[in-house]
């Protein structure tokens, strides 16, 4: 890893091979680009309430969510138009000098939806989320497992301190 380099998928493979960067996939074949990794959904919810943020998290409040049915042995969901928080299969162990931005994938874009997420950073362990959003007004099928979208891994200079916050996990 370089700083300022983008990592090619034979690069995600040797680290997820040597280092565990991403664990839970389900097809390495299928899921490693030629510029990154595809990650699926799992679970999708709906959100129930308001959130709150502020400056130092002390008014922090992650609004509730519900599981939207479907996906599980029935295969699809089916989701109107709204945001949508999707877990993915993946989770990612990512090493100092390493931060990842993810992209949605352009089958999703043809279908009137799109991802919103916030960056990897360097140190994070845990699964992945990321925000839904369906514009089509007719509303999308998404299949479990579906691929969603496409994490891109970038070299920086090694950080001193990694990532540190609630959404870190134990993997």
């Amino acid at each position: 890893m370089t700083a300022g380099n983008i990592l090619n998928g034979e690069e995600i493979r040797g680290l997820i091979e040597t280092q565990s960067l991403v664990s839970g996939f389900l097809d390495l074949e299928k899921q490693l680009t030629p510029n990154g990794m595809d990650f699926t959904a799992s679970t999708i919810h709906a959100f129930d309430g308001e959130g709150a943020v502020d400056f130092d998290n002390s008014g922090r409040v992650l609004p509730g969510v519900r599981e939207v049915p479907g996906g599980g042995n029935s295969g699809w969901w089916l989701l109107k138009q709204g945001a949508y928080r999707v877990s993915t299969n993946e989770t990612v162990r990512m090493p100092l000098g390493l931060i990842a931005f993810a992209f949605t994938r352009s089958s999703l874009l043809r279908c009137g939806a799109f991802t919103q997420t916030g960056v990897w950073d360097a140190g994070f362990h845990g699964r992945s989320e990321f925000i839904l959003v369906v514009q089509n007004p007719a509303g999308i099928r998404i299949r479990r497992n579906a691929r969603l979208i496409q994490l891109v891994f970038a070299g920086i200079n090694p950080a001193g301190k990694g990532y540190d916050g609630i959404y870190r996990q134990k993997v």
